[in-house]
């Protein structure tokens, strides 16, 4: 059963960063294009970044580019997230997920994604 467990939220004020990151059991990590969606209260899931298996390939969305960048170590399983120049518009439980395809080239449609962590919180005060 693959698995996927995030860390890394937290409280920060508007300005600072934040580095999540995204541990992956139980599947072969190495062949997934992982990507990482957020959901703001009483919003739909959106998504932020995504990267391929190999590392080669990310894209992200317009209200996270320049601001954020995704990346993965394969040999530790685990996919990270650093947000930098946090807004608060940016608050919202951020979640990593997994597309076992492994075409190489991921998007943002969250319903490619077949394995979801349970997500993080991060909270940015103005």
């Amino acid at each position: 059963q693959v698995q996927l467990v995030e860390s890394g939220g937290g409280l920060v004020q508007a300005g600072g960063s934040l580095r999540l990151s995204c541990v992956t059991s139980g599947g072969t990590f190495s062949r997934y294009d992982m990507g990482w969606f957020r959901q703001a209260p009483g919003k739909e899931r959106e998504f932020v970044a995504t990267i391929s298996w190999s590392g080669g390939f990310t894209y992200y969305s317009d209200s996270v580019k320049g601001r954020f960048i995704i990346s993965r170590d394969n040999a530790k399983n685990t996919v990270y997230l650093q947000m930098n120049s946090l807004k608060p518009e940016d608050t919202a439980v951020y979640s990593c997920a997994a597309d076992r395809r492994g075409w190489g080239t991921p998007g943002g449609n969250p319903i490619y994604y077949a394995y979801w962590g349970q997500g993080t919180q991060v909270t940015v005060s103005s």
